[in-house]
């Protein structure tokens, strides 16, 4: 039997090893961004064409390389990085194991122009499947550019598994992020088929974070610091109050390196315990430094997960810095001592004159006895007995017009028919400002007000969406809005769809859009904050529920414009929610599935009074 182990060709072991390294057009521009990052480049440029399908082209003013060493970078196992196995607990560069250009190479065509700034002329390579078709002197400008074309193009299979242009560039967006959040210092641009998408000049962090993220996080940070032997860190929290349905933002960088790290994420997440809901998600950008023999980052080729030595010391680092600084900003004071307090008095009408008072007098009256006349001053004896009774006789009087009424009752519990007829708005309360209880004819029915809502509004909102009829109310100025990157790209997914349901929004380019109107139904006036939340639920529905666009977007909505618990209403508010939400189709659930109706029947009750 002859033998049947071989080696595998160079172009296959790189094909193999690109699998890992290289999984989608985002990988390649991390790759790429880290590179230029490790060469000391001050201003980096990246071209996106096709969402990295068609082009990624990367161009720095780091230091170039040489001839040798743009001919060498391609070489599996080449790097510039480490020399020995004891500099891999040394490490303080992006990239260090000399794999990601090979296997970018093995699957896509190269070009790559390069020159140190000490010499004259550049080296241009280009390279297509691992082979070398061109390698000649060129005039370049000092630094590296460096074009990735047809990425996967004799890897088809691969090419096919690739997910939609949005989706794909949404990726390539997070990398982004996660490089330009860490080098404030380092301008980045971003330019997506020729636009520009981003142009962020060198800055402190802060603003960095802002320019990335959006204007609105301007106020919405805390900054957190620690100097502590085992480890240092520097960044920002964001405020509990401005806590996110999804973890996408969340930034997590050890040693200028993003990372991902469930234990270290738990850290945060459970300093902001109880000041948060439980199914909500803190912000934060948190930047650790740690010794590097304290920390291996050599266990995936991606380079995101790491280990340290001191896991619970890291812990508790963390943990006890972040509640420090969410405890500091708690203090802030509810009233501002530098301004003169006074107090509100209510302008007279103009050329109103107050009148005096007018003062009675009772001659006859006589405090020592027992009746004085008919005055309206006059002793009255004790009214104690006539209270209890007129209580007693008017809640007896309505308990028998609840309990025993037949003509007119709200609810029916019926297996043939659940009829709703309405009720008298007199008998209608509200609890705790979150429940309408009404009476029904098996007890009391209890409709939570917000989930209620939510229903009524789902279902007018999918209306829109189906017959394209909009409810909108002008805004007195039209007010621009800046979106993160991704929140933005999710606006122009949809927004044929927002503005179906009673948006005006139009983009201005560069993340920006200028909104004129929003849908009637909203009670907020703040249209930040209202595109914010939507956004937020949308993402959080992609993910848990994958629902078509416009159910998700109805969900989404629903969710954000109705009445939150809390909002006290009045018997006119109450009937209209119950009127409303008996005319849906569905008025026992919310559109996530959630109860909108409670019956309290009387055995229960009965059984309460006899415990």
């Amino acid at each position: 039997m002859p033998d049947i182990i071989k080696l595998l060709p160079e172009s296959v072991a790189n094909q193999i090893a690109a699998g890992e390294v290289i999984q989608r057009p985002a990988s390649a521009v991390k790759e790429l961004l880290e590179n230029s990052v490790d060469a000391g480049a001050a201003d980096i440029k990246l071209f996106i064409k096709d969402s990295g399908r068609s082009l990624i082209q990367v161009n720095d003013n780091g230091c170039g390389m040489s001839l040798t060493d743009a001919r060498l970078a391609f070489e599996r196992h080449a790097t510039s990085k480490i020399r020995e196995a004891n500099d891999l607990f040394a490490i303080r560069t992006l990239g260090f194991r000399g794999e990601a250009l090979a296997s970018i190479a093995a699957i896509a065509q190269i070009q790559i122009k390069t020159r140190r700034h000490e010499d004259e002329l550049g080296t241009l390579i280009e390279i297509e499947g691992s082979d070398f078709k061109q390698q000649s002197p060129c005039s370049c400008p000092a630094g590296t550019s460096i074009a990735i074309k047809n990425l996967f193009f004799n890897v088809p299979a691969r090419r096919n598994f690739l997910k939609s242009n949005t989706v794909e560039f949404r990726h390539i967006i997070e990398e982004f992020q996660r490089v330009a959040l860490v080098y404030p210092e380092i301008s980045f641009s971003l330019y997506n088929d020729d636009r520009p998408m981003f142009v962020l000049q060198a800055t402190n962090l802060k603003q960095r974070i802002i320019n990335l993220m959006g204007n609105h996080f301007l106020n919405r940070l805390i900054p957190i610091e620690e100097k502590n032997p085992e480890a240092n860190i520097i960044g920002f929290i964001g405020k509990p109050e401005f806590a996110k349905k999804t973890r996408g933002e969340q930034y997590f960088f050890v040693n200028k390196r993003f990372i991902r790290n469930a234990y270290m994420h738990h850290a945060v997440g459970s300093a902001y315990k109880e000041l948060i809901p439980d199914d909500s998600h803190p912000v934060y950008f948190i930047y650790l430094d740690v010794n590097p023999e304290n920390i291996d980052v050599n266990i995936h080729p991606t380079k995101t997960e790491v280990n340290f030595r001191y896991n619970q010391v890291i812990y508790s680092i963390l943990k006890s810095s972040v509640k420090k600084a969410l405890g500091k900003f708690s203090l802030e004071p509810t009233l501002d001592f530098d301004k003169e307090q006074g107090i509100e008095i209510t302008p007279l009408p103009p050329g109103y004159i107050p009148k005096q008072p007018e003062i009675k007098v009772d001659p006859e009256y006589n405090p020592f006895s027992q009746q004085s006349g008919t005055s309206q001053f006059q002793v009255k004896k004790p009214v104690d007995d006539s209270w209890k009774s007129l209580f007693l006789q008017k809640t007896e009087e309505q308990a028998s017009y609840i309990l025993q009424r037949d003509t007119k009752e709200v609810y029916t519990d019926s297996t043939e028919s659940n009829e709703f007829t309405t009720p008298d708005s007199n008998f209608l309360i509200q609890l705790n400002a979150r429940y309408i209880v009404a009476p029904v004819k098996s007890g009391l029915m209890l409709i939570d007000q917000y989930q209620a809502h939510q229903r009524i509004l789902y279902d007018k909102l999918l209306e829109r969406l189906s017959t394209n009829k909009t409810g909108s109310q002008k805004s007195m100025f039209p007010q621009t809005v800046h979106f993160s990157p991704a929140n933005a790209d999710i606006v122009k997914e949809i927004l044929p769809q927002l503005n179906s349901l009673g948006f005006e929004i139009e983009s201005l380019g560069m993340n920006t859009y200028v909104v004129s109107a929003i849908p009637g139904d909203s009670e907020n006036e703040d249209i930040n904050e209202l595109l914010e939340k939507i956004i937020d639920n949308y993402k959080k529905n992609l993910i848990d529920l994958k629902s078509d666009r416009n159910t998700n977007l109805a969900r989404s909505m629903a969710r954000q414009m109705a009445i939150k618990p809390g909002k006290i209403l009045g018997s006119e508010e109450m009937m209209e929610i119950i009127n409303q939400l008996f005319a849906s189709k569905a008025p026992e659930i919310s559109p996530d599935g959630s109860p909108t109706i409670r019956i309290i029947t009387l055995n229960e009750i009965n059984k309460k009074f006899r415990e």
